[in-house]
């Protein structure tokens, strides 16, 4: 992968709202691999008592990984969008831990990126969600 398409993808992440307001980080992006963090934050939480994070935010971190895993593959010109997305919640996050997702575009066509993704938190072994979904493909 270019490291303009990189950089593209980056700047994508870093431009949307949502993202900045749940402060989502881009760690690691190459090839149609993408992989993001979501830092643990008590205005996300979705349920007081247990601290656990909301399910929404895993769901943002899941399909805004997605996307830059499809804006990254070789064969993928530029930009994307959902077309399809499901999740799988395996367990709640654990309260006061990151969120980490990694994100995979396994194949592309004219104009489909298929992706599939699993977020963690430290417990690497038994994860938080999987993920699966269809993207756009602009411009090819």
């Amino acid at each position: 992968m270019t490291k303009r398409k990189a950089e593209i993808a980056e700047h994508f992440i870093n431009a949307i709202p949502h993202c900045k307001a749940l402060n989502m980080r881009l760690t690691s992006i190459a090839n149609g691999v993408a992989e993001m963090e979501l830092p643990y934050d008590l205005r996300i939480v979705g349920d007081p008592d247990t601290g656990v994070l909301h399910g929404g935010a895993v769901s943002a971190l899941m399909d805004t990984c997605c996307g830059a895993a499809a804006m990254s593959h070789p064969a993928s010109p530029s930009g994307t969008a959902t077309i399809d997305l499901r999740i799988d919640y395996m367990r709640a996050a654990t309260p006061g831990q990151a969120v980490r997702t990694r994100a995979e575009c396994y194949r592309i066509t004219k104009s489909v990126a298929f992706v599939r993704a699993t977020a963690v938190d430290d417990d690497d072994d038994n994860p938080v969600a999987t993920a699966t979904g269809a993207f756009t493909v602009e411009g090819l």
